[in-house]
């Protein structure tokens, strides 16, 4: 009896027990859609689960009681999430991960023409992605987008106009191959103002990579590679806005539609901004900020396609109209009638911009693939009463072929780029230029052993109607000595053939008179680089150390010289410049939601040339800073739903210009102003509520908050008696190297309707 009586108990027991469990069940998502096979664990049990493709989860069999659960994926941070189990099944419903500041999982093309992961690529490539954009700056256009990029700096050309480019490792913003969906639509007069046109809102990522790369991606390529990704239309919300106002009374907007029609997934946005303010802190007589509207719409299709076979279309067009001056310039719009004025000086751009480019993936088993891009670029322009007019065409076809053979992956292709430019100077004035470059290139990607060591070996020939062929051949090794720790070594050479006129606007802005020494040559340059990265757990936190060491050596080099009073020389150095420097990179993420990113890049930047004794002379190049440093902290709020971000720039010195103020009577003075800047620092603080549910995220943030400076205007020859402000031969503007107007607020709101 007894015992029936303890049998009859543990059974009620056993069945209240198996009727006390329940079941879990929710979904994984990111930003930008599900999270496939992340990892779920009821933390203190063995109950635990892998997500399936879409996200969706279920633990079964759990008991009434508190838990926390704990969701983890490569890529992401890893999410804590509390739960009560009391007599019934729970339905979380969506788990949000955000993306980890490692990203070990990125997807990444630029290096090898093909999509590969950041730890897997061969070829060193750095991603920013729009999230973390997002979180930290809210930038409006990539120019802003690319300060978070170790050893990536802005270059401010003309201290009126503000024409602006993108410095890798100290070279000119010309000498980068800035590509969209990796066609390289932007020629060398749009690497002026073409960048600022493009809004973030249509970017899914940025890849940098650092070094030359004309073997994949021709001329131009030399310093470097910034890919711009642009989103996929069938991951977007069906429609999305953002507003961004600043002190400054700047106002930018975007709003994106994204239609599905049959098997087409579309996007259609337009991007529009303005600013119209004048003050002049710094008491030249001229604006510290530019004037400008500036207008942007886009769309980009894609279809679904038999295989998985790829189609995308995309179409972009630009246009601004940007000014600076004189307060009797600007004001009240006053520059509409004072354009080419001779006595009231201003500078008026207005620019032009239509983009076609696409994807073509063929119907047949090989791989193979066409991609294609075509652009228009006009300029209608005035610096003073000096006027130009300039128009560019770039059509440009790509065939890439690419097969796994065993242990080797082969990609090979045939190039074709036809550019035409003209303009009103004496760079076209027998007749517009016209290019048609043909090429050919093929990489073999060897895995010598699995998961240890890589060999990339490619080469690449152009032919040019006046220089002939050009070749470029590169290698990269990669090895991974353990799970965690990866090496890459990278050879390669890099080419530029020079446009002079479409690249450096220093000789219209201002009064310098260019002087062309000899035919200008291409520029060549032979780089190594020598990348360790390696992964490391401490304590439940994680990160990474990245540190690259690198040397380019150039010949053939075009430097404009200066050092001449009223004028700028070109001419290929009979010498030669060599670029040398390491760069560390440290990301960490801590258990607790705090990330830190933080960078620092030295750079030995040193021409040698003949001075006019005949003796060699070894200079620094002019604005390539020796030193630099940028960091980002963040920290997540979670139970306000808030996010913290601080980032700052420290830029150390730099070769400046050699440039004369002038005294009372107009005469330079006997001593010029310093030609190496004093370092300075610049950091920003932005604040981020995220309302989930309602797809709304508000932003506030402060930029400069030190309020720094430049400690003199970026102008010279301003104040010239004997002549009207701007007109006098001696005005020049490139003396310009960091900010010339301080702190600013801004604020700013972006809701999506999924």
């Amino acid at each position: 009896m007894k015992l029936q009586v303890l049998s009859y108990l543990l059974l009620t027991l056993g069945l209240s027990d198996t009727l006390a469990q329940h079941a879990v069940t929710g979904q994984v998502m990111a930003a930008d859609g599900p999270v496939p096979f992340a990892n779920v664990l009821l933390q203190g049990t063995s109950i635990g689960a892998a997500a399936d493709e879409h996200g969706g989860f279920q633990l079964k069999e759990v008991k009434d009681g508190n838990y926390t659960l704990l969701f983890s994926a490569i890529g992401f941070r890893r999410e804590e999430v509390k739960v009560t189990v009391q007599g019934k099944d729970v339905l979380l419903g969506t788990v949000r991960l955000m993306t980890d500041a490692l990203g070990l999982e990125e997807v990444v093309v630029s290096g090898t023409m093909k999509e590969s992961f950041v730890t897997a690529s061969p070829v060193k490539v750095e991603v920013i992605t729009t999230e973390l954009l997002e979180r930290t700056t809210s930038p409006t256009n990539v120019m802003q987008a690319l300060k978070l990029i170790n050893g990536v700096q802005e270059v401010v050309a003309c201290g009126v106009c503000n024409t602006n480019s993108i410095s890798i490792n100290g070279f000119p913003g010309q000498y980068t191959a800035l590509l969209v969906d990796g066609s390289p639509i932007y020629g060398n007069l749009a690497s002026v103002y073409g960048m600022n046109g493009i809004p973030v809102q249509m970017i899914d990522r940025i890849e940098v990579i650092k070094g030359p790369n004309s073997t994949l991606y021709g001329s131009e390529a030399m310093a470097g590679v910034i890919n711009i990704i642009t989103k996929n239309p069938v991951d977007q919300p069906r429609f999305a806005a953002d507003v961004r106002v600043s002190s400054n009374l700047e106002t930018f907007a975007n709003v994106a539609w994204s239609p599905r029609v049959g098997k087409w997934n579309g996007t259609i946005g337009a991007n529009v901004g303005t600013a119209n303010i004048y003050f002049d802190d710094n008491k030249d007589g001229f604006g510290d900020v530019i004037n400008m509207e500036r207008v942007s719409a886009f769309t980009k299709w894609t279809m679904k396609r038999k295989d998985h076979r790829k189609l995308q279309l995309m179409g972009k067009f630009y246009y601004e109209d940007r000014r600076n001056g004189v307060e009797a310039f600007v004001r009240d719009r006053a520059y509409r009638t004072l354009r080419g004025s001779d006595s009231t000086y201003g500078e008026s751009i207005y620019t032009y911009r239509g983009e076609l480019f696409g994807t073509y993936q063929l119907p047949m088993k090989e791989h193979l693939r066409i991609d294609f891009s075509g652009s228009y670029h006009n300029q209608d322009s005035y610096y003073g009463n000096a006027q130009y007019m300039a128009v560019q065409w770039i059509g440009f076809g790509n065939l890439i072929w690419n097969r796994a053979v065993k242990a080797h992956d082969l990609t090979a292709g045939l190039t074709a780029r036809y550019q035409f430019y003209d303009d009103n100077t004496v760079a076209t004035e027998s007749a517009p230029e016209r290019q048609f470059i043909p090429g050919i290139f093929i990489q073999d990607e060897w895995t010598l052993k699995p998961n240890a060591w890589q060999l990339l070996g490619g080469a690449r020939l152009d032919y040019y109607d006046i220089h002939g062929p050009v070749f470029s051949p590169r290698i990269n090794l990669k090895y991974r000595p353990g799970q965690w720790t990866t090496m890459r070594l990278n050879l390669g050479t890099g080419f530029k053939v020079v446009n002079l006129f479409t690249e450096d606007h220093a000789f219209i802005s201002g009064q310098r008179e260019v002087v062309l020494m000899e035919e200008l040559k291409p520029e060549r340059s032979y780089n190594a680089a020598l990348n360790f990265n390696h992964v490391y757990t401490l304590g439940e936190s994680q990160g990474s150390v990245d540190v690259d060491g690198f040397y380019t050596y150039f010949t053939n080099r075009i430097i404009p010289n200066y050092d001449t009073p009223g004028q700028i020389i070109y001419a290929n150095t009979d010498g030669h410049v060599q670029s040398w420097g390491i760069s560390a990179l440290v990301n960490h993420s801590f258990r607790f939601p705090v990330s830190i990113r933080l960078g620092f890049n030295y750079l030995n930047a040193r021409q040698t040339e003949r001075n006019e004794f005949g003796n060699w002379e070894t200079t620094m190049l002019p604005f390539a800073s020796e030193w630099s440093a940028n960091g980002v902290l963040s920290y997540i709020w979670k139970k306000a739903h808030l996010e913290f971000a601080y980032t700052f720039n420290l830029i150390g010195p730099m070769q400046l210009p050699l440039v004369y103020d002038l005294d009372a009577t107009g005469q330079p003075l006997p001593v010029s102003r310093p030609t190496t800047s004093k370092p300075f620092y610049l950091d920003n603080l932005q604040v981020t509520y995220r309302w989930m549910k309602a797809n709304l995220r508000v932003f506030i943030g402060m930029e400069n908050i030190m309020d720094y400076r430049q400690p003199v205007s970026p102008l010279t020859g301003y104040n010239d008696p004997n002549a009207n402000v701007g007109f006098s031969p001696l005005f020049d503007t490139s003396y310009s190297y960091s900010p010339i107007h301080g702190r600013e607020f801004y604020a700013g709101l972006a809701w999506e309707l999924r």
